[in-house]
């Protein structure tokens, strides 16, 4: 099973370590791509024109060691992506503290797509950034496209010929859209909130903290262990686990929509 994560907006600041070393991450395929884009980004952030720094990344005056941070990158101490990456999500997968066994699934099962490296596994080293999927960069363009092309021979790869579990926001769901066969092994997940509200039981799309509910989700399919081979044994497995999902009619070549309904955020 291959499951899909997107990054994290903050990110912790390795303060020891040794520099990224491009040629030493996962996907060597995709190393020429992050070389490009590392090279935009660096320039831009290192250039004189800070005014148009921010506007591409979308930061604002006060966000300017954001803008040093990057022009630093190729020197910045790293350390794995699970460290470095921070947030909701990250938080309630809680990586740190999964047993060994689980934390070896982890390595193996999950991978983080990403505005500047397209894809990294847990264990990849890297520093922290600020590269969102939407920026446009000089050279480069638009970040989702730019990376489309690039991913799918190695998403497809990597994906084998079992279930994807893509849990991705539509920013980064934009870098690679499975197709064909490998598209009806791919489950994706909405995030619905029930309650009563006024007496009456009604159901509320969840934006923000649907991230907690999907790293929770991973967590407890990482420590469960579980191992399914087909899109529908990996919706069997998550209602063993007590998650209360609902499947949307099925569409031949395209992923499988499912409902995750919590009661609680």
């Amino acid at each position: 099973m291959l499951i899909l994560l997107p990054p994290s907006e903050g990110k912790s600041a390795p303060r020891t370590g040794r520099p990224v070393d491009l040629t030493a991450l996962s996907h060597p395929a995709l190393h020429p791509g992050r070389g490009r884009v590392l090279d935009s980004l660096v320039a831009l952030c290192a250039g004189p024109d800070r005014d148009r720094a921010r506007q591409v990344l979308g930061l604002s005056p006060g966000q300017d060691g954001e803008l040093d941070r990057n022009a630093r990158l190729p020197a910045a101490p790293a350390q794995p992506a699970g460290r470095v990456y921070t947030g909701v999500l990250y938080d309630a997968l809680g990586l740190g503290t999964l047993p060994v066994p689980a934390r070896t699934r982890a390595r193996r099962s999950v991978l983080v797509c990403s505005g500047l490296w397209g894809a990294v596994r847990l264990d990849d080293r890297i520093p922290a950034y600020r590269c969102a999927i939407g920026t446009n960069l000089p050279g480069v363009g638009g970040l989702a496209a730019y990376w489309r092309g690039l991913l799918d021979p190695v998403l497809t790869e990597a994906a084998g010929g079992g279930p994807v579990l893509d849990l991705r926001s539509s920013g980064y769901a934009a870098m690679w859209r499975p197709s064909g066969r490998l598209a009806e092994r791919t489950v994706t997940v909405r995030v619905l909130h029930e309650q009563v509200v006024a007496g009456v039981l009604r159901r509320s799309v969840v934006s923000h903290f649907n991230k907690a509910s999907k790293g929770r989700l991973v967590r407890d399919l990482l420590l469960a262990g579980a191992t399914p081979r087909s899109a529908g044994r990996l919706v069997e497995a998550l209602r063993d686990l007590g998650y209360t999902v609902e499947e949307q009619p099925v569409v031949a070549g395209r992923p499988r929509q499912l409902d995750l309904v919590v009661a609680e955020l």
